[in-house]
């Protein structure tokens, strides 16, 4: 749809701060495009390093307006408000986003194409939450792949799953290995320009839909399959489609280190000690209608607003507590998790 010499603005209004900005913060460590702004009023005038705990020299500025002299090609809505809303107040800096010409990439819930199509001329709104009509009905067929299938499951919601899956990713394209990923949700689908908005899908459909993308990475030898909410959380269903339509030889723990209780609102439920949660997963996995065992190989944790001694006792503790390799991918890299997985 888009080539990656396009450059890109990320609207992140209000979120660069927050969990909510998780889209702007995949793309700014991910995409392969060039990336000449972030809109957030709160930090104009300083660069994202400046502004967050993040090591890039992004400028931030306050309005569309201003965004525009940098002369982006697209503008990617790079906030994942709860629910995926669209909110009314963002009418005006996306209209005037689009009558100036620049794309749209809209990993929201909301059709903007119904919203603000009558404003496009030669540009294009990407609704990358709009699923197909229909999607087969999961048969357990990626089960007869001879690929190793690696699930990334998480104790709660933005834990790093899709983080962790995309740095096993490269580090295994490093390698030489023949892997595929297959996106799950607004952030990889963005990135790899394919993938399945599963939180979008009928839920009778949402197995049927992992099992054909799954299925169309039938030439690969290693399959990662990003992760989606968590067994531990009472408002996700996710992680049940996910097992039964991939079909997982193994699955990845991933979890915020800081974190005991799961993100509000519902910070009133703990998280289960990662041994036992490692075993819940596994168990599920065997039981919910798949073929065959899934086998945790390593954790992965996000290590976030961790000092360098706290994130390395941490990653001690829980190496110790699940007897699996464990490391923060993004602070150390994923060599443990590769190794575990080509073991």
């Amino acid at each position: 749809m888009f080539t990656t010499n396009q450059p890109l603005c990320i609207f992140m209004e209000g979120a660069l701060d927050k969990d909510a900005g998780k889209m702007g913060y995949g793309l700014m460590r991910f995409s392969k495009h060039p990336i000449v702004c972030i809109i957030d009023s709160n930090f104009a005038g300083k660069s994202v390093k400046e502004s967050v705990d993040l090591p890039y020299d992004i400028p931030v500025v306050a309005t569309v307006t201003e965004a525009l002299t940098y002369q982006p090609e697209i503008m990617v809505l790079g906030i994942a408000p709860s629910g995926g809303k669209f909110p009314d107040e963002w009418d005006a800096p996306i209209a005037e986003a689009l009558q100036s010409g620049l794309h749209l990439i809209n990993g929201l819930h909301d059709d903007l194409n119904a919203r603000f199509g009558s404003l496009l001329t030669t540009n294009t709104i990407w609704d990358v939450r709009k699923p197909k009509a229909h999607y087969p009905i999961a048969s357990g067929k990626a089960s007869k792949l001879k690929a190793k299938r690696v699930l990334m499951v998480g104790t709660d919601m933005a834990a790093g799953k899709m983080t962790a899956g995309l740095e096993l990713y490269a580090a295994l394209l490093d390698k030489g290995v023949k892997v595929g990923f297959v996106p799950t949700g607004q952030i990889g689908i963005t990135l790899m320009g394919n993938g399945i908005p599963l939180d979008a899908i009928k839920v009778d459909q949402a197995a049927g839909a992992v099992e054909e993308a799954v299925l169309e990475q039938s030439d690969k030898e290693i399959i990662i399959i990003e992760g989606q909410g968590s067994l531990a959380h009472p408002g996700s269903t996710a992680t049940l489609p996910l097992l039964r339509g991939s079909q997982p030889t193994h699955l990845i723990l991933c979890h915020k280190a800081a974190h005991t209780h799961l993100r509000p609102p519902v910070e009133h439920i703990a998280i289960p000690p990662l041994d036992q949660f490692v075993q819940l997963n596994e168990a599920v996995a065997h039981v919910c209608g798949t073929l065959q065992e899934a086998k945790t190989i390593g954790i992965a944790l996000n290590t976030v607003g961790l000092t360098e001694e706290e994130a390395q006792q941490k990653i001690k503790d829980i190496t110790i507590l699940t007897k699996l390799p464990t490391v923060d991918t993004v602070r150390y890299g994923a060599k443990p998790l590769v190794e575990a997985l080509l073991a």
